[in-house]
């Protein structure tokens, strides 16, 4: 760590000839029998399928160039394989190796894997009873060459997040970077963007101890500087590799649990977020690996104890002035949101893009809420934070405030995404900061939803929502997708938030909670699947192979754990995540 850090490779290809915007194809010619319709069809479609024969050559070559370039890159850096990566419907990073020789294949044709990962389990086992548990079938992983990253953790390493597809080349329906895209786009034709980070908490155990038992490396105070100094040497490389993987990193620091740390990096826009997780997590595990220490993400490492969480954090981004209005003045978001429908959304498409290689974005302040580059980027674009613009309750527009409420409404059967283990349930424990409770409220850590207005000289632009009550066991694109989801429905429907909440809510009486509406979210993953299946917002979102299947898998999830104390849930699960 103390050499140069890994450079990002340039994956931009030498000069290459561009297509002929009319490339010679038979054609039928029309005679003087003019052909009915049905006839003019049957005689124009091999000429369309020819053309796109023509234009789909065209595009692998160009993408293969562009593999072939960046390839010669990663080599000339000592890399030899790079890592294509998918999250399953479980939460666990599956990937296949490629030889760097062979990347611009596998960007073009992709590489073979079964879909019965679909059916995974945590445990590796896998559920047979589902159409995605068969072993008949083959799905082709393509790498993000945008994402592609020299892993600093894994000397001779890259990787890449994979999309994945059918042998046509059209997107798996369970896919979850292709579920994300495609919230993005509903949003970007209403003109919104949306900017989002996850904090990873994580904690580090001795590797040489008893695996049946957790070790903490570090005991030092809560947020003490002692546990920064018994693990110095390891937190600095953390964020070294970080760094030179191109991420921003904002701030690094103990946690509360005995060895527990938290990370936080610059925000992005939701794909590259929900990548970026995946990525820091595994460059962590690279890190602790190096130094004989081994990292758990679990959402509990001890049973009772304080476990690992997963807080999502989110701004909407605006630039036309009806999305700026204040709660009072807008009285039906739904007929606007209809009218956006056509709007060019020219405004930026990835917030800190991580370019052609290296990882992440520009941006600042998830936690602190100090997201300076993004939202003065945006800002000296046009562009408004929904989030702090307006004069409703915390600084939220119309656009913000249903934005939010339409979460809100939806977390009990978010928690099926976003709290996905028998084990999460075990960390949502009142007064612990997990957000157990179904309400809002400005900077108040045990509200399910704290609204970070952000310092009052930033005028709003470093406003965003912070999600508390999800872990790290959740697939990020599962969850990102399904929030983008809950949201967007709030604000089509121009939702309206309860008051908020200025207080720990269980610390008030029980009869004082229910005058307020404050209800407790799901105890247990059946409660949450429960909501899950019958919330048909959230089915449309994940559509219906990709939902059934996961309730399929959290049903199994809870049959498996249906007699299991709390200690045998936590010792199943602690280094699965």
């Amino acid at each position: 760590m103390n050499e140069p850090g890994p450079k990002p490779v340039s994956t931009a290809p030498p000069a290459h000839p561009t297509p002929p915007t009319s490339p010679a194809v038979t054609v039928a010619v029309r005679t003087s029998r003019e052909p009915d319709g049905g006839e003019a069809a049957a005689a124009a479609a091999p000429a369309a399928s020819a053309l796109a024969a023509v234009r789909g050559g065209w595009e692998r070559e160009r993408i293969a160039a562009v593999a072939r370039h960046a390839a010669t890159n990663l080599a000339v850096r000592g890399v030899v394989c790079v890592a294509c990566t998918f999250v399953d419907n479980s939460g666990i990073t599956r990937v296949k190796g490629v030889p760097v020789g062979r990347l611009d294949a596998a960007a073009v044709w992709g590489v073979g894997m079964s879909p019965v990962f679909d059916a995974f389990l945590p445990d590796d086992a896998i559920l047979g009873d589902t159409a995605a548990g068969s072993p008949v079938g083959d799905l082709r992983l393509h790498p993000d060459l945008d994402r592609l990253t020299l892993l600093a953790a894994q000397p001779g390493w890259a990787w890449a997040p994979a999309d994945r597809r059918d042998q046509d080349g059209q997107p798996h329906p369970q896919d979850g970077r292709e579920l994300v895209r495609r919230q993005m786009a509903r949003l970007a034709t209403r003109g919104i963007e949306v900017a989002l980070a996850f904090e990873v908490e994580w904690t580090v155990a001795t590797a040489d101890a008893d695996p049946d038992e957790f070790v903490p490396a570090a005991r030092g105070p809560a947020y003490g500087m002692t546990r920064v100094t018994e693990l110095a040497d390891y937190l600095r490389d953390v964020v070294a590799a970080l760094t030179d993987q191109g991420l921003v990193v904002e701030q690094i620091h103990p946690e509360y649990a005995a060895g527990q740390f938290e990370v936080s990096v610059a925000p992005q826009d939701p794909l590259a977020a929900a990548d970026t997780c995946v990525l820091v997590k595994e460059t962590i595990r690279g890190i602790s690996t190096r130094h004989g220490l081994r990292a758990s993400f679990a959402p509990q490492l001890v049973a009772g104890g304080v476990g690992n969480g997963g807080h999502i954090h989110l701004s909407l981004w605006a630039n036309d002035s009806p999305w700026r209005a204040d709660p009072d003045d807008l009285d039906d978001l739904d007929d606007l949101g209809n009218q956006r429908g056509s709007h060019d959304a020219s405004g930026p498409r990835r917030h800190g893009d991580p370019g052609a290689v290296a990882g992440a974005a520009a941006g600042a302040g998830v936690g602190s809420a100090r997201w300076d580059a993004v939202s003065v980027g945006l800002a000296e674009g046009g562009w408004v934070n929904l989030m702090g613009a307006g004069s409703g309750p915390a600084g939220l527009t119309a656009a913000g405030e249903a934005f939010a409420a339409g979460i809100l409404g939806r977390l009990p059967a978010l928690m099926a995404l976003g709290a996905p283990s028998v084990a999460s349930y075990l960390r949502l424990v009142p007064s612990r900061w997990a957000g157990v409770y179904a309400c809002w409220g400005r900077e108040n850590r045990e509200a399910a939803l704290r609204m970070v207005p952000g310092p009052a000289a930033a005028g709003g632009r470093s406003a965003n929502l912070e999600v508390k009550c999800f872990d790290l066991a959740a697939n990020p694109y599962l969850v990102v997708a399904a929030l983008l989801a809950a949201g967007q429905d709030g604000l089509l429907a121009g939702a309206r938030l309860p008051a908020a909440v200025d207080v720990d809510p269980a610390r008030l009486e029980a009869a004082e909670r229910d005058r307020r509406g404050i209800r407790r979210l799901p105890t247990t993953l059946g409660a949450a699947l429960a909501a899950f299946e019958a919330d048909e917002v959230l089915r449309a979102a994940c559509g219906p192979r990709l939902h059934d299947t996961v309730v399929a898998l959290r049903h199994a999830e809870i049959r498996r754990f249906a007699a299991a104390a709390p200690d045998e849930v936590v010792a199943a699960t602690r280094w699965r995540y």
